[in-house]
């Protein structure tokens, strides 16, 4: 096949089962299922077959971050995408600024990294712009009016087209949305953030303002909670594995399944006999489905240290939208964690949850 054959196949996405939601409140189409290089940073193959297989199935957006191996992941994409030789219209790429050495100004988010950090991150991914940069953090430090002339900065000079926020509180984002609207500056769209059966509070709760009023967009990360949601470490955690060396680190996810291991065994116990018996599919399709089938959420980012994981993931899309309500309602009362959804006390009521609203599910805890 020649080079321009092969680029052509690539770009076919008739045969995709693939959706596209707007992100947030613009004119911008994602696909549903998108792909990130925070697990696979280093490993220029994995990256490149990862892409292959995710634009081969209709996958048109791609989220990295400077952060990622210290600048790796993104030289990673930037080297698999020149590769490929993808059209540069066809996808949205994604990078996440907030840290990139040890030096006193390349962190967080002040003008200086701001700007500077995305010159080198645009040198690293070999583009010409960025179509999202995300806040990765938000930072106590630098006045938030400073972060947003930033931003804006960077769309006025067409390094990037929208920035968005990663794991900020909802009081974060709306005094940014405010500070922009007051400066006449271009304002976040969307928010980069921790979503799954286990972790689900900021999206369905603290975020319902945020959506309702702005539309703001959800990209969801980590719907397989670093891979426990697959089931893989029910019998145990291998000395060996990548969660165990987590854990060691301390991170989240893995600090609060080794507290809850019991509690979340079982539920996932039982999530898997429906996955299987009833649905067809395997627990983490399922994990996947439960988050797509949220229309708040423009998209859910994958990553994959194995081909085969993308390739059982992307699957995902086979089942969702097929899953009955009363089988929905019976995963909530598994899952026994919905949020409590608003109090109209005019009525003396207590709504269901905006995921089950959206859903038109009438289900409370």
């Amino acid at each position: 096949m020649s080079e321009k054959e092969e680029k052509n196949e690539l770009e076919k996405k008739s045969d995709s089962l693939m959706e596209y939601r707007y992100l947030g409140n613009t004119g911008l189409k994602v696909s549903i299922l998108s792909f990130g290089n925070s697990v696979n940073n280093r490993d220029d193959q994995l990256t490149l077959d990862c892409l292959k297989y995710a634009l081969a199935n209709g996958i048109n957006y791609f989220d990295t971050a400077e952060i990622y191996g210290m600048g790796t992941g993104e030289s990673n994409l930037g080297k698999a995408l020149k590769e490929l030789n993808i059209s540069r219209e066809k996808i949205v790429v994604s990078t996440k600024i907030f840290r990139s050495g040890s030096d006193p100004n390349d962190c967080f988010l002040s003008r200086k990294h701001i700007i500077e950090g995305i010159y080198e991150s645009l040198e690293r991914l070999k583009l010409d712009y960025i179509d999202i940069v995300y806040a990765h953090r938000y930072d106590l430090n630098t006045p938030l009016e400073e972060t947003c002339r930033a931003m804006n900065w960077l769309i006025k000079n067409e390094l990037c087209y929208y920035w968005g926020t990663s794991e900020w509180t909802a009081g974060q984002i709306m005094e940014a949305i405010k500070i922009c609207n007051r400066l006449n500056l271009e304002k976040p769209v969307v928010d980069q953030c921790h979503y799954n059966m286990f972790t689900r509070i900021n999206v369905e709760t603290k975020y319902g303002d945020l959506i309702k009023k702005f539309k703001f967009g959800i990209a969801a990360f980590s719907p397989l909670e670093s891979g426990i949601l697959t089931g893989k470490y029910i019998n145990e955690i291998p000395k060996d594995s990548r969660a165990h060396m987590t854990y060691d680190n301390a991170n989240s996810s893995m600090d609060r399944y080794i507290k809850e291991k019991k509690s979340w065994d079982e539920k996932m116990l039982k999530l898997k006999d429906i996955a299987e018996k009833k649905i067809n599919c395997t627990l983490a399709q399922l994990c996947i489905a439960w988050v797509i089938a949220n229309k708040d959420v423009s998209t859910c980012i994958l990553g994959a240290s194995k081909l085969i994981q993308l390739e059982e993931n992307i699957n995902a899309l086979k089942i969702y939208k097929n899953i009955d309500k009363e089988t929905w309602i019976e995963i909530e009362k598994i899952l026994d964690n919905v949020p409590e959804g608003e109090k109209d006390f005019r009525n003396k009521v207590t709504l269901c949850s905006r995921r089950n609203i959206v859903m038109g599910i009438d289900f409370k805890k």
